[in-house]
């Protein structure tokens, strides 16, 4: 099953500041690879906060992956800038979803490798170079990280990462990242609910409305 997972730095903090931030976090990742082998369908390293689209190949990959990935990174991070003891790096433990690998699956890896361009920090997604849709333009390239996908890869790939998602499927996408809830249609999405345990990320927050006795 494949999961979009997302982090960001506590307290609007920069993650990365230079360019040097951005190239020990990927040495991070690929140290971990190999200590934690994963499946990377896409990925985009942003100033504050990072997205990947994981395909894990066994129950229990992805936290094992996620706890080296992070803990590594904030390890290095704060003995880097001397604040070893200082507080916490990252808001929390990492958001996840699962995503059903369909049009949804697309929508997602577009929605990750597009971040750049929906912040207006490049004029075309395949201009950042921190990304899986971009970090082929540099000669330190980490495409060699990138897994087979579970469906075809379309032609065309940077030209519909450049067409925007529409406000229904933005919508969408951003409510999975913050309940945790799967991403796919209806029957998929209430099917992999009950299979992890995940009915709560479904129901409506808050208190459930009284019911006046007439």
């Amino acid at each position: 099953m494949v999961f979009h997972v997302i982090n960001r730095a506590v307290g609007r903090r920069n993650l990365f500041d230079k360019d040097g931030d951005f190239l020990a976090f990927e040495l991070v990742l690929q140290e971990t690879l190999r200590i934690r082998p994963m499946r990377v369908c896409a990925w985009c390293l942003m100033p504050n906060h990072w997205h990947f689209v994981l395909w894990p190949q066994r129950d229990g990959d992805l936290p094992a992956f996620m706890q080296q990935l992070t803990n590594t990174h904030v390890k290095r991070w704060k003995e880097h800038r001397h604040e070893t003891g200082f507080g916490h790096l990252y808001q929390g433990r990492y958001k996840s979803f699962p995503v059903q690998t369909d049009e949804y699956f697309y929508r997602v890896v577009r929605y990750v490798e597009r971040n750049a361009l929906r912040a207006n920090l490049v004029a075309s997604a395949d201009l950042w170079p921190w990304s899986s849709v971009g970090c082929g333009s540099r000669k330190d390239s980490l495409r060699g990280i990138l897994s087979d996908w579970p469906l075809p890869r379309p032609t065309h790939w940077t030209e519909l990462v450049n067409e925007p998602l529409t406000e229904s499927e933005l919508r969408a996408i951003r409510h999975s990242a913050n309940r945790g809830t799967p991403y796919g249609d209806e029957h998929w999405t209430s099917a992999t609910s009950k299979l992890l345990g995940l009915e709560s990320t479904r129901r409506p927050r808050g208190r459930p409305k009284r019911v006046r006795n007439e």
